[in-house]
């Protein structure tokens, strides 16, 4: 028998009971916010047809009035469940209406329907989604003084040591949380402001880019709270001479990867800079604070690009330059940013967009 909470959170069901529990996860009304709760379900799923849709009060997320507050959550992607283990199972959904309307913050929605237009480009996404703990009493970066600062920016990009990395252990458990669930997580690193991580997703295809990268997140936010620390995707946790936060988007079509990619990648790059303010616009809230040339950014009233460097909108690497295919880096979207958003956007600009009016007005 349990004699303690842990116990009971470990309790493995009797092998005659097939029932699961399912996590509905889903996007709030501020479009950052992740809300949640789930639900038994009678035996294991193997796919998203298999479960059924659900509804929750949208007038306590701010995504529906009070006297009309149902909102609909449709199931898009199935995660195996690192806390709970066994058959249990994460669902990332999207929500409508009950006259089957996309919600304001369902970004999903419009996202899939641009992917649709053009699979044979098979578009691949790798999201570098940077972010910051904090302390929970005092919202302070954690490992930091408070009320203070620790010593200046250089050893804890990558740093090993008690004195450079703090919130390692979040940051490793989330990593391995990541693999479990089936997130195509590629790596993790301690960032270049202490108490500031990243992790990498990718690369992934399409529409799951954004829904891996939310999932991530959700586990990323459940870890934390195990820890009573708070996650903040603040693009600029802290003013002055310290790193901001984003989320960079790397990004090729199949015509990228392969011979002729290099016309294709300087092409796409022409694209994106001729709807700068445009992508802006999309790339999160904050990122002004973000975005001012310094701190390995460039500055938000100017699109620029290059090889090799950090203080570019967009980046190529050498590789690819070398290559003569590959891969472009569009470094300008904030922390803060909705990955639907992100993904859909360089696709439509970059590859569905004819340089003269827009596929989507």
């Amino acid at each position: 028998m349990a004699g303690t909470v842990d116990d009971l959170l470990r309790l493995q069901l009797p092998e005659e009971d097939e029932r699961i529990i399912a996590e509905y996860i889903w996007v709030g009304g501020t479009g950052l916010d992740l809300r949640s709760k789930p639900r038994t379900l009678p035996r294991p799923v193997k796919s998203v047809s298999e479960l059924p849709t659900w509804n929750y009060d949208g007038s306590s997320t701010g995504q529906a009035p009070g006297d009309d507050s149902e909102v609909i959550l449709c199931p898009r992607a199935i995660f195996r469940d690192p806390f709970r283990g066994g058959s249990n199972i994460l669902v990332m959904c999207d929500c409508y209406t009950p006259q089957g309307v996309p919600v304001l913050t369902n970004a999903r929605y419009a996202a899939n329907k641009l992917f649709q237009l053009a699979p044979e480009t098979e578009p691949w996404f790798g999201l570098e989604q940077e972010y910051t703990l904090l302390d929970k009493t005092h919202k302070w970066p954690l490992g930091w003084p408070v009320n203070g600062y620790p010593g200046p920016q250089g050893p804890y990009y990558c740093g090993v040591g008690a004195d450079k990395a703090w919130g390692r252990r979040i940051a490793d458990a989330h990593y391995k949380a990541c693999l479990y669930a089936g997130i195509k997580i590629s790596g993790m690193n301690a960032e270049v402001m202490p108490g500031q991580w990243e992790f990498q997703v990718g690369p992934a295809v399409g529409i799951e880019a954004g829904d891996q990268v939310w999932v991530a997140r959700f586990l990323l936010e459940r870890i934390a709270e195990m820890e009573g620390v708070v996650l903040s995707l603040d693009p600029k946790p802290v003013a002055g001479d310290w790193n901001g936060a984003g989320c960079h988007c790397n990004f090729s079509t199949k015509a990228m990867r392969e011979d002729g990619g290099w016309d294709v990648i300087l092409e796409a790059i022409k694209k994106l800079s001729l709807r700068h303010v445009e992508h802006i616009e999309s790339y999160g809230d904050g990122n002004e604070r973000r975005l001012t040339g310094r701190h390995e950014t460039a500055s938000i009233d100017q699109f620029s690009w290059g090889v090799a460097s950090r203080g570019t909108s967009v980046r190529i690497g050498r590789q690819t330059q070398a290559d003569k295919m590959g891969y472009l880096e569009d470094r300008r979207p904030a922390s803060s940013c909705d990955p639907y958003i992100v993904t859909s956007k360089v696709f439509e600009t970059t590859t569905l967009w004819n340089g003269i009016t827009s596929t989507t007005r």
